[in-house]
């Protein structure tokens, strides 16, 4: 099946185009006939934070409601997958619960492919470089509040290889539930 996973903030789904973006360009993609649309179907609670689930395929659809607790992420360990292909958010995540098993000592990995920075398991990545956020160019998934981001002109994407890590001042982590949060401990390489 596949995900969107949406922030809810006292009854409103944040954001709610770029996800009815994302989804409709997964059904494009995969040939679905069926799309759904968010803004009908996802009715959160009235009170409150919460993550909502919204899982689908070209069958039927899912939603749930969980109360929102972000994780807290102060390092990054870097992970190579060159290998790797993620072009849309799947419910299974079997592969980058693999890759997140080698973090060792840090909280999350920052997924290498190729030679070029992409991902984390979780969240999309900038780098302050030069002054401004960059972000790769080529991620692992495309996530919303990147997209949003750049729309609004605060990143900027680029290739971002190995070698850029030591030329950034400060480094990112971005998600629909976390929104965009510099990470205190930086990369352990």
């Amino acid at each position: 099946m596949l995900l969107e996973t949406l922030r809810c903030e006292g009854g409103t789904p944040l954001f709610l185009s770029y996800h009815q973006q994302r989804l409709d360009e997964a059904c494009r993609s995969l040939g679905m006939a069926q799309t759904y649309n968010l803004q009908e179907l996802i009715i959160p609670p009235g009170n409150g934070l919460y993550r909502c689930r919204f899982l689908y395929s070209e069958q039927h659809h899912r939603i749930e409601f969980h109360p929102l607790s972000p994780r807290v992420i102060a390092s990054l360990k870097l992970v190579h997958a060159d290998y790797l292909h993620y072009p849309h958010k799947f419910s299974d995540r079997r592969e980058l619960d693999r890759l997140f098993e080698q973090r060792g000592e840090c909280d999350e990995v920052l997924i290498v492919r190729n030679g070029f920075l992409t991902d984390t398991t979780i969240a999309n990545v900038a780098l302050m470089i030069g002054g401004r956020w960059v972000t790769p160019d080529q991620p692992l998934l495309g996530g919303t509040t990147r997209a949003r981001l750049i729309d609004e002109g605060f990143l900027h994407p680029e290739p971002l290889s190995l070698d850029d890590i030591a030329k950034a001042s400060r480094i990112a982590v971005m998600n629909a539930i976390m929104g965009f949060v510099e990470v205190e401990n930086g990369i352990i390489i």
